[in-house]
């Protein structure tokens, strides 16, 4: 660039732009050309072509459970063992069990026992949270001295689940194809493997999935197929499963089974005679999902054994294998690593897990070795349909009597049984009448699940610095999931600038941030005053930048306040907002994958959900703005018109990278959502506290509110208290004076 074009217009302008935006600080001795008193009326700003849309990755395609889901091992044992953290956190947020609900005493019911060649079978119920049982069949070896090992067995999706018989026709074609060897034992797989480890001299209990054989008090139409929403149970006075209060409370069947199974492991290490040292988990199909996830987050048991399940293909296609949040940025292969370093097995078919010897296997290995386990991990495909069938099974014992140290003398052969009839597995009988089972069961069930959660955050509200550091562990901790992202790095987020305007006392410059590890793109616009003193303000809105500006492409009166002050201004547009908008309407109902049935867990357990999407805008912006080499001394926040929602959210994980809050709520509330695809819908929200935990979140951050009312609520009271930090003002005024009085106060800060 020689002399000459320094002292253009243009270069000037460029120049201040580029001081301004990516050095943070303006440079105040250069000036531009004013804008003309008749200069006609400036459109509102746009960053890209009318009706062109932002090149991101969000508007897109959405992921689903029959995507890639490849693993990649940390480079360390330290990188390790914080990665699988957040991800056990993920699963148990997703699952509705962080933290753990109140668990009562277990009071085990055993009868009816039936002796069989070797080994014998009782049958068991017990409650495992109010209104909800566990059911199931106790094996246990005869003659043997000494604790046994343990081992529980989820069943998977086989019809009839516990009580499956493959039935004459079925038998044969197995019979012929290797797949089994006996025509009476082997038309019952699921008792087989059940057998034949008892025959090892193992305890081994067989409890029913959610919904199956005799399972309370969900039932198998609920739990595994579901379809469409039931009217008159999406209620916040009434709701019942995959409805959005529901959702908002993260409750799932994923998530009962988890719990189901957590117990069902309370009642084998409980046993007089069960060894909880040695305790081993396999399942096959949906049974392997509960098996890798019981291993993720549960230490005790020592060995797994998922069959047909861990893949990087299809994650598992029921309602109860999914949930709010599980998936995203992971998958299958990584919940079964979380069981590393203690011993894995698995096994593939002809199904989406054909290809885990070299897809998943290897990266497995690869973790283990860091691990200095390198021979606890193995996985081999058996050319055979979806199934856990006498060739599977025969590997699986091999590996249990090796990892439950069950000596030389245990038989690895199976032998033919007679398995258990019905009337014989059933653990309801007249002496032991079934529950109920209908929606008054599951309404009341959920509603007490809510009423334990409420309990356990009233017991986190803070009142001293060490109750509030456990509030933001235990509460942050889960909107740090549910957000789903930090604040961005520097570098992370890169600027784009599309164009810059000379407005006389201020330049009006458009670009799109992106925020690359993602491909997300933020069409945003920045208005800097010449008198420019070194403090920016971000203000959202839920119209997006153009609220910024009046009819005639004007700053409105706030904005203009703000200016004229020496204060920049930033504006953007969240997803789904102004320019990221194909036809300018807002939208009406958040995007779904496509899959008929109407469950929330088969989008957002892939995919974020549109208003942490909305609130990963606002943390690209502010990251963008604080990372520079040169960056502003004071980053303020102002989300009037009800945009204090997505505000309050970012301003939790956020910290103090903003410096000072002044949010509009408009009195909304999570929990008055009732349908599945509301824009607003966050899976969650109202589990752990609604709104006003977020507002808490952001202490000690100074804090403005507008749409609660003369006081804050009193969660938000209380964290503030106990930061120290003075009490968050409210606005009582009118709502159309809303920004004006925000602005007031943000000024009177300094």
């Amino acid at each position: 660039m020689n002399p000459t074009d320094l002292l253009s217009r243009r270069s000037a302008l460029r120049t201040l732009s580029t001081a301004l935006v990516v050095g943070g600080l303006p440079s105040r001795g250069l000036t531009a050309a004013p804008a003309r008193a008749d200069d006609p009326p400036r459109p509102i700003p746009r960053v890209l072509p009318v009706g062109e849309l932002p090149d991101d990755r969000r508007l897109g395609p959405l992921r689903d459970l029959n995507g890639y889901f490849p693993f990649s091992p940390p480079g360390s044992a330290e990188e390790w063992a914080e990665r699988a953290e957040r991800v056990r956190r993920r699963i148990l947020v997703s699952a509705g069990l962080w933290p753990m609900p109140t668990l009562p005493e277990l009071v085990p019911v055993v009868h009816g026992k039936v002796d069989r060649e070797g080994y014998s079978v009782e049958k068991v119920y017990f409650e495992s949270f109010p209104g909800l049982f566990v059911t199931g069949n106790l094996y246990r070896p005869e003659g043997r001295d000494g604790l046994l090992p343990g081992v529980l067995c989820p069943h998977g999706h086989w019809p009839d689940g516990r009580f499956h018989d493959h039935g004459e026709e079925a038998i044969r074609r197995e019979l012929e194809t290797g797949a089994e060897r006996f025509e009476i034992g082997g038309r019952h797989p699921v008792q087989a493997r059940c057998v034949h480890l008892a025959r090892m001299g193992c305890a081994v209990f067989l409890y029913d999935m959610i919904g199956y054989a005799d399972s309370v008090p969900i039932t198998d139409d609920v739990a595994h197929r579901f379809a469409t929403q039931r009217p008159g149970l999406d209620r916040p006075d009434r709701w019942g499963l995959f409805s959005a209060q529901a959702e908002l409370r993260l409750q799932n069947v994923l998530g009962l089974q988890l719990l189901n199974s957590i117990r069902a492991l309370d009642f084998l290490s409980g046993l007089p005679d069960v060894d909880p040292d040695r305790i081993a988990v396999t399942g096959s199909s949906g049974g392997g999902t509960q098996t890798f996830l019981l291993a993720a987050v549960d230490p005790r048991p020592i060995a797994a054994f998922p069959a047909v399940m861990v893949s990087t293909a299809m994650q598992g296609g029921c309602t109860c294998e999914n949930a709010s949040y599980l998936r995203i940025d992971t998958g299958n292969v990584e919940f079964a690593a979380l069981f590393a370093p203690k011993p894995l097995g698995m096994t593939g078919a002809n199904d989406w897990t054909r290809e885990i010897e070299t897809k998943g296997l290897p990266e497995l290995k690869t973790l283990y070795e860091r691990l200095g386990a390198p021979d606890d991990v193995t996985a081999r495909y058996f050319d055979f349909g979806h199934n856990y069938n006498a060739p599977s099974r025969a590997m699986m014992y091999a590996f249990m009597a090796r990892t439950l140290d069950l000596g030389p003398d245990a038989p690895l052969e199976e032998q033919d049984y007679e398995p258990l009839s019905v009337a014989e597995a059933t653990v309801w009988d007249s002496g032991h009448p079934k529950p109920p089972s209908d929606e008054d069961a599951e309404v009341r069930l959920l509603a007490a699940l809510d009423a334990d959660s409420q309990a356990k955050l009233d017991a986190l509200r803070p009142v001293d610095a060490q109750s509030l550091a456990e509030f933001r562990r235990v509460v942050g901790g889960v909107i740090e999931t549910m957000v789903g992202r930090p604040l961005p790095e520097p570098g992370d987020v890169s600027y784009d600038k599309n164009a810059e305007v000379d407005a006389g006392d201020s330049l009006v410059t458009t670009a799109l941030l992106r925020f690359e590890p993602a491909g997300e793109a933020v069409p945003t616009v920045f208005l800097y005053p010449k008198n420019y003193g070194g403090r920016v303000v971000l203000w959202v809105d839920p119209r997006g930048k153009s609220a910024l500006f009046d009819a005639d492409g004007e700053p409105i009166a706030p904005v203009r306040r703000l200016m004229n002050r020496g204060v920049a201004v930033v504006g953007f547009d969240l997803l789904y907002q102004g320019e990221s908008l194909e036809d300018g309407i807002p939208l009406a109902e958040s995007r779904s994958v496509e899959n008929p049935r109407e469950f929330l867990g088969y989008t957002v357990g892939y995919n974020h959900p549109l208003f942490a999407q909305r609130v990963h805008d606002i943390l690209s912006v502010l990251g963008f703005i604080r990372h520079h080499d040169f960056s502003p001394a004071r980053v303020d926040l102002i989300a009037p018109a009800g945009a204090g929602r997505w505000a309050a959210a970012a301003g939790a994980v956020a910290g103090r990278a903003i410096d000072a809050m002044a949010l509009g709520t408009g009195g909304f509330r999570f929990g008055a959502i009732t349908e599945i695809r509301d824009p607003d819908l966050w899976p969650g929200a109202v589990k752990y506290g609604d709104l006003p935990t977020l507002l808490a979140l952001c202490a000690p951050t100074p804090l403005w509110i507008a749409g609660e009312g003369p006081e804050p609520p009193e969660i938000v009271r209380a964290s503030y208290d106990a930061s120290g930090a003075p009490t968050p003002s409210c606005f009582r005024g009118e709502p159309d004076l809303e920004a004006d009085a925000a602005v007031t106060w943000l000024l009177g800060l300094g």
